[in-house]
């Protein structure tokens, strides 16, 4: 990240973590150096996961590096602020050469799929069809490590909409719906918590098995986000 952008950005950060009383439980799990999938889910306020950022470069001195959606690089300037504040197009080419310089890289599986998704659909992950982050850590051998914020999905209230479908699935435009404090785009002051699994080691590349292999590692790894989501909304209800 551009250091000039990173002091603009972070005070700013802080100021959102502490709107949202944000926390990170098992932060320990990360490790301080060495290279690192971060996989997280997606909320239509997307900036939470700035907030995960902040935290980890704070208690851990250490910049993710986050893949981001290639809608982002068909915006004007769009794409030049995600390279400014260390992030690059999603594509395995990028993933893996941010992986073999032994980085933490952020990828949200579930893509604006997953933000734009209603809020009668809240909590849940759209990862069923998206696979690439899978076969990235087996090819690579990275451990993967999740974290997940599933309060973020009540930052907003979003509608189901035709248009939103028909915008994305004709065109990849995300238009939507939503609301945040009444009737306007602030963002409600919802308490935030993410949740960070151990890591969790891909299994052993085997030649001619991978389709196999990215299956089952899948189910694994989505399974595991869903009962993290589970822990993490208990954790907030119980406290």
């Amino acid at each position: 990240m551009n250091e000039s952008l990173y002091h603009f950005l972070g005070p700013v950060l802080q100021k959102m973590r502490q709107y949202h009383q944000h926390q990170v439980v098992g932060m320990e799990h990360l490790p301080d150096t060495g290279r690192v999938l971060l996989v997280v889910n997606h909320s239509l306020a997307t900036y939470d996961i700035g907030l995960l950022f902040s935290a980890i470069h704070t208690e851990k001195n250490r910049m993710a590096r986050p893949l981001a959606d290639n809608l982002f690089f068909r915006v004007p300037y769009m794409g030049e602020l995600v390279e400014a504040v260390g992030g690059k197009q999603g594509n395995p080419e990028n993933a893996k050469e941010l992986l073999d310089e032994g980085n933490l890289v952020a990828v949200a599986p579930g893509g604006m799929q997953e933000a734009l998704r209603p809020s009668h659909d809240r909590y849940q992950l759209r990862w069923d069809h998206r696979k690439g982050f899978v076969r990235l850590a087996i090819e690579t051998q990275t451990p993967i490590l999740l974290a997940v914020c599933p309060r973020a999905d009540d930052i907003y209230e979003v509608y189901d909409n035709k248009l939103t479908s028909w915008a994305y699935d004709i065109f990849r435009i995300p238009l939507f719906v939503a609301r945040g404090l009444g009737p306007t785009m602030i963002p409600k002051p919802v308490p935030l918590i993410h949740f960070m699994s151990p890591l969790i080691p891909p299994p052993a590349y085997i030649p001619g098995t991978l389709k196999q292999q990215v299956d089952s590692f899948h189910k694994k790894l989505v399974k595991r986000a869903e009962a993290l989501i589970g822990e993490a909304i208990a954790y907030r209800r119980d406290t």
